[in-house]
């Protein structure tokens, strides 16, 4: 069960889209900061109000490894556009490892103890708006939410640039496994085997 109450995204996580995100965050290209902030603002409704607006923060260790929190980048037009600046309420507890490629339980085990609010009393009967790059699974913006509404806050909302479209995640699945099962089939074919017949063919989207 979500923790936030409204979460909003640009778009979905494919094609142009996650490109940038990529040459953003791991090519680390600044520059496309601004670009893509200003697509983040046009997933908020025009009649938000937020009390307090904060980026997904990192832990000292991952943003050295990065260079920066593109989280942050993101937020700062926003948070300009509102007539504020971040709020760093919102801190990292401990280090957690990478969160790609684990399962949704694993996401939450991950998280557990993993963020504290510096400062709770300014969180008191606030609206805020917590920003981060990627809507996966929502575990990471669940546990943010949970520990800022422990805090406190009222009202909690999430905006990323992408959310990740399951079904577009179980179509690109099959075709790898499909594509895997063809390329294990040619091997036993070429090496004198008889090659399997699946009871079934595989139909993907």
């Amino acid at each position: 069960m979500a923790n936030f109450d409204s979460a909003y995204s640009f778009g979905s996580y494919e094609g142009p889209l996650q490109q940038l995100i990529h040459l953003f965050k791991y090519a680390k290209v600044e520059s496309l900061a601004g670009p893509l902030g200003r697509l983040l603002m046009q997933a908020l409704p025009l009649d938000s109000n937020f009390d307090l607006i904060m980026a997904m923060p990192l832990h000292w260790r991952k943003r050295w490894e990065r260079g920066f929190n593109q989280a942050e980048l993101l937020a700062e037009p926003v948070a300009r556009r509102y007539g504020m600046r971040l709020a760093t309420n919102l801190r990292r507890a401990r280090y957690t490892k990478s969160q790609a490629g684990l399962s949704e339980p694993a996401r939450r085990e991950n998280l557990r103890g993993s963020f504290r609010v510096h400062r709770p009393e300014q969180l008191a009967g606030k609206r805020v708006l917590v920003i981060d790059d990627v809507f996966t699974t929502g575990a990471t913006l669940r546990a943010a939410a949970a520990v800022l509404k422990s805090a406190g806050a009222a009202h909690v909302s999430a905006l990323t640039l992408a959310r990740v479209d399951r079904a577009i995640s179980t179509r690109s699945a099959l075709k790898s496994a499909a594509a895997a099962w063809g390329q294990s089939t040619s091997v036993s074919t070429a090496a004198g085997e008889q090659q399997p017949k699946p009871a079934s063919r595989l139909e993907v989207g």
